[in-house]
């Protein structure tokens, strides 16, 4: 239950891709922090709504998932430079794992991540495919 109710209370940064912006330095971070890692303290931060577009920095192929993803493996995982700036690692969906390359343009997309057998909640997340 404890998870539901923080799942519950997380809905806007889940399904809107909210970051942290540094009012002091200009830096942008996701996930949303509350002190800003490059100001330290005298940083002060805002909320910042990423538009879910970037390019692919760096990727790998998982061939040797854990027991909850072996029914999708392989599949890729990304780090993507969003266009504000920050980085961001997510799986790469929708596509062949031989057609990813670095520099290659993404944009959000949100898919079933599980679902809970014991509650019967299904789970939704980020992932990004290749923008068209």
């Amino acid at each position: 239950m404890k998870d539901i109710v923080r799942g519950w209370r997380h809905i806007p940064q889940r399904y809107n891709l909210i970051g942290s912006k540094c009012l002091q330095c200009g830096e942008v971070f996701f996930p949303m922090r509350v002190i800003c890692p490059k100001c330290r303290r005298k940083g002060k931060l805002e909320d910042i709504k990423f538009n879910g577009n970037g390019k692919i920095h760096s990727y790998s192929v998982i061939h040797t998932p854990t027991d909850e993803f072996k029914n999708i493996s392989p599949y890729p995982v990304a780090i993507i430079e969003l266009d504000e700036g920050a980085k961001i690692t997510s799986q790469i969906v929708d596509c062949d794992t031989e057609d990813i390359e670095i520099g290659q343009e993404v944009e959000l997309v949100f898919r079933k991540i599980r679902a809970e057998s014991d509650e019967g909640v299904i789970s939704y997340g980020y992932k990004f495919k290749h923008k068209k």
